[in-house]
């Protein structure tokens, strides 16, 4: 499916990609940040190479971790091929931070001074095509009698506006927190990594989004995993990484079954 062809080309591709659409187990692996491609309309956005390559334009190591969760589990992943920086799908249309006209400390020219309808065409072109592909997923999902569980992949810089992050993985949560404090528990049981609730993030930044639109209203069980992607650069951690998490969430899936 191609979003509006004001934005896209039939060269461009699609926005969203789902692999393992077959996938038998409940949980369905999102990742909003997979990739950093640049519509051919837009050139680089008036940004140099090398930043069009960093965390500002999409979540480095992400997608990887993720496909091995996919092959691992046995679970539908849906991902984004497009880079944030041109519209962040993890942001409702009217969040002023769903295109930024400055990403960490750099600004970003194409964004600038956008005015209503260039911004509609965006989140036309990229959120509508994701977020209702989410959606249809579910909702097929519901029709067989599978409640889904929703788990969004995320990385993060060690290093964000000059302060350091010790935080290795983040489980994040709104205000559902059941699988969140599951997987703390575990998590603090297994040792191995330093990983936090709701950090580097929380909440209040936004960031829950895709867990409010498509999780806390129909009760389904969700969390969202940020990975500091130093972890992550290499197949070695990759595949480290998917493990443990892997395994945290198998074993709280296991002991939640009741209220899953």
């Amino acid at each position: 499916m191609l979003g509006k062809p004001g934005l896209l080309s039939a060269r461009d591709g699609a926005p969203v990609i789902v692999e393992r659409a077959s996938g038998q187990s409940r949980i369905m692996l999102i990742c909003e940040h997979a990739g950093r491609a640049i519509p051919e309309r837009l050139g680089d956005m008036g940004l140099a190479a090398d930043l069009l390559e960093s965390h500002i334009a999409w979540d480095p190591g992400a997608l990887a971790v993720a496909k091995l969760l996919s092959a691992a589990l046995d679970a539908t992943l849906v991902h984004q091929r497009f880079s944030r920086l041109v519209y962040d799908c993890n942001r409702p249309p009217e969040a002023a931070d769903a295109i930024p006209d400055v990403s960490e400390i750099y600004d970003v020219p194409a964004n600038s001074g956008l005015g209503p309808v260039a911004r509609a065409e965006r989140a036309e072109a990229l959120y509508l095509p994701f977020h209702e592909r989410i959606d249809t997923l579910l909702d097929e999902r519901a029709l067989a009698g599978r409640k889904a569980i929703i788990v969004t992949i995320h990385s993060f810089t060690p290093v964000f506006k000059g302060k350091k992050r010790d935080v290795e993985i983040g489980i994040l949560h709104d205000r559902d927190r059941r699988l969140a404090d599951c997987m703390l528990e575990r998590a603090g049981a297994a040792g191995g990594y330093d990983v936090r609730r709701n950090e580097p993030y929380a909440p209040v930044d936004g960031v829950t989004h895709t867990l409010r639109r498509h999780a806390l209203q129909p009760g389904l069980l969700n969390v969202m995993i940020e990975i500091r992607n130093d972890l992550i650069a290499d197949a070695a951690g990759q595949g480290a990484v998917a493990g443990f998490v892997a395994g945290l969430l198998s074993e709280c899936l296991d002991s939640m079954r009741e209220v899953a």
